[in-house]
């Protein structure tokens, strides 16, 4: 994440992602932001086939019966659209080899958040650290991105404990009237019991699971004997990473751990964009746009 540095001071965080990333996403979008969040406003644009996974509350029952066949309605952007983040802030977060895991999930929402505030609409955040310990409101501006900014690089409060998603998805639902972006930034490094709430959420609102990954979680290098330290529990382990099946068998465990979280997202019928320490910010942004607009076509399919 070359472009993502993770200075404590919010306003040079801001200022250099501004001049390294938004600058040069001017450029990339072409003038494509309206396909990334079409709104829920009052004004009808268009009726189109009902496909499955879409939200049934939209299908126009009057066209249906005359054309026996489901159709639903399509509205116009409204002027004032919300995008809500759900940060996930627990101690798996700061991990990463060469960059931490914080600092790219802080990046993609500071990015964002500019990219969306600048067009007039509202961000607003529910952090999680052992507990949802934050409620930012929904706001516009360069100084209320900021203000998100100051929270996200605060450095970690209160004792570590293994992280429950499932709180922070479940006081969303509460806090969230009105049908928002929402984009749920984590590891999804949780207990179980994650997948209920999130599948409800995205019943309400337009969701995307921000997935956020180092290499060294997937693929243990041959390093010889090393000690993991669990960042949530505290735990310590010595393992001989020289060994070849101890890494064969970690490899495959986090194939499958990935293999199901995918597979829970797409039950619950909502956007995946995996980001890697590895990967510059830039390119996982313009990857996401162009994941948008695909979703946003393939609905638009008869």
């Amino acid at each position: 994440m070359r472009e993502s540095p993770s200075p404590r001071d919010p306003e040079q965080l801001l200022r250099r992602l501004e001049w390294t990333v938004l600058r040069r996403l001017d450029g990339l979008l072409h003038g494509d932001y309206r396909t990334l969040f079409r709104g829920n406003g009052l004004d009808l644009a268009e009726l189109r086939e009902y496909q499955p996974g879409d939200d049934v509350r939209r299908i126009d029952w009057n066209v249906t019966a005359r054309l026996q066949t489901p159709y639903r309605r399509e509205y116009h952007e409204d002027r004032d659209n919300t995008a809500w983040f759900l940060v996930d802030l627990s101690r798996s977060i700061d991990f990463g080899a060469s960059v931490k895991k914080r600092a790219m999930a802080t990046g993609f929402v500071a990015v964002l958040a500019r990219l969306m505030s600048g067009h007039g609409n509202r961000v607003g955040a529910l952090v999680y650290g052992n507990r949802v310990e934050t409620m930012i409101p929904a706001r516009t501006g360069r100084r209320h991105v900021l203000h998100l900014l100051a929270r996200l690089t605060s450095p970690a409060d209160g004792p570590a404990r293994a992280t429950k998603l499932g709180e922070l998805l479940g006081g969303a639902a509460n806090v969230l009237q009105r049908r928002s972006a929402v984009f749920v930034v984590s590891d999804f490094i949780s207990e179980p019991g994650w997948e209920k709430p999130l599948a409800e959420l995205a019943r309400r609102h337009d969701v995307v699971a921000v997935c956020v990954a180092d290499p060294l979680e997937s693929e243990l290098p041959d390093l010889g004997f090393v000690a993991l330290h669990d960042a949530e529990t505290g735990e310590q382990l010595f393992i001989d990473t020289g060994d070849r099946r101890l890494r064969q068998r970690f490899a495959t465990m986090a194939a499958s751990r990935a293999a199901a979280m995918r597979a829970s997202f797409a039950r619950a019928g909502i956007g995946l964009l995996e980001l890697s320490t590895e990967e510059p910010l830039l390119d996982a942004i313009v990857r996401f746009a162009a994941m948008r607009k695909h979703r946003r076509g393939m609905k638009g399919k008869p």
